[in-house]
């Protein structure tokens, strides 16, 4: 199937066609690459927009759990669900090695879902390196909502913020040690806290939990794209189903504030520029690893900056140069 029959094929919905493209944009081939931009290009006219719901969370929050169950919400409702879920890659082979899409069986089998696991390829920020571009293939497909599950809460787990309509931010019922663990960063960034496994025992832990956090988040700085009362807190049960339906509703809230008040497309248009900033210094990247003579030459000056016989400024000034970029601000 060419470019243009893969487009087509994806405007109409496809799956399969679509898991083909995802696996298109994740090849690092030099021709993948360029059919990659051509199909992303071709697509772009349609100008199909998705709510894109960013998830991340501590490590056994039940992340996939509340995943399926908030999908099969969404799916019930009538709404089409694309979930691209970045798993840890294995070592050996580059692979995902958790599989969400095996952990999201019921979800799986729906025909209004697709499921899509990506291993990270040690890539920072908790998303995949091409996340961003499976999102707009899913957006082309026609899908209402995109979920991308990160690997796991860290100090660098902030990316997917940078592709996100609303980044939302899953944790355990705790206490105060707890608390203190998770990165003032990311809860900047969190436009929704939702305290997950908020039953049995736990519940009343959960609801301490929720006030916890929900003070924390008041002593915050307030954003400008928030409405009076966000970001906010509060507890949901994927295994019981409680609390689902008013977590959908708070956020179907604030994207709607964001449209009418203007942050929407202003903060899609600070993400594209973004991406672009990021394309160009991965593509000279790119060029160190790929060009040989370039990679010797780094590895020369790498050694001359180690043995203290050149400053790092000077040579890497003379690499830039080597690019035909110029040379870096003193």
């Amino acid at each position: 199937m060419n470019v243009v029959e893969l487009a087509d094929q994806i405007a109409a919905g496809n799956r399969r066609a679509l898991a083909r493209a995802v696996t298109l944009v994740e090849s690092t081939r030099a021709d993948h690459r360029a059919e990659a931009a051509d199909l992303l290009e071709r697509l772009r006219g349609l100008n199909r927009q998705s709510l894109r719901i960013g998830l991340s969370g501590t490590p056994g929050v039940g992340k996939s759990t509340f995943i399926e169950a908030f999908g099969m919400q969404l799916i019930a409702a009538g709404l089409t669900v694309a979930v691209l879920a970045v798993d840890p890659s294995s070592a050996r082979s580059g692979g995902s090695i958790l599989g969400d899409k095996t952990r999201m069986d019921r979800l799986s089998r729906e025909k209004g879902a697709f499921i899509r696991p990506s291993p990270s390829s040690a890539a920072l920020g908790g998303v995949a390196r091409r996340t961003r571009e499976a999102i707009s293939l899913c957006e082309a497909a026609n899908f209402d909502v995109v979920l991308i599950e990160t690997v796991g809460v860290g100090q660098s787990e902030t990316m997917v913020a940078q592709m996100c309509d609303l980044f939302v931010l899953l944790l355990a019922p705790a206490g105060g040690d707890e608390l203190q663990g998770v990165k003032r960063g990311i809860m900047e960034m969190a436009d929704l806290i939702l305290i997950n496994k908020a039953d049995g025992e736990l519940k009343s832990t959960a609801t301490r939990t929720v006030a916890d956090y929900a003070g924390a988040l008041r002593l915050l700085r307030k954003r400008p794209q928030d409405p009076e009362d966000f970001p906010k807190a509060m507890a949901v049960s994927a295994t019981e189903g409680r609390g689902l339906t008013q977590a959908w509703a708070e956020m179907q809230a604030l994207a709607q504030w964001r449209r009418d008040e203007g942050h929407w497309d202003h903060s899609r248009a600070a993400q594209a520029a973004h991406w672009f900033d990021y394309e160009v210094r991965e593509g000279l990247l790119a060029q160190l690893r790929d060009d040989p003579d370039l990679r010797a030459a780094m590895a020369e000056r790498s050694r001359d900056v180690a043995e203290g016989t050149a400053t790092p400024s000077a040579a890497a000034r003379e690499i830039l140069q080597r690019l035909g970029v110029g040379a870096p601000p003193d």
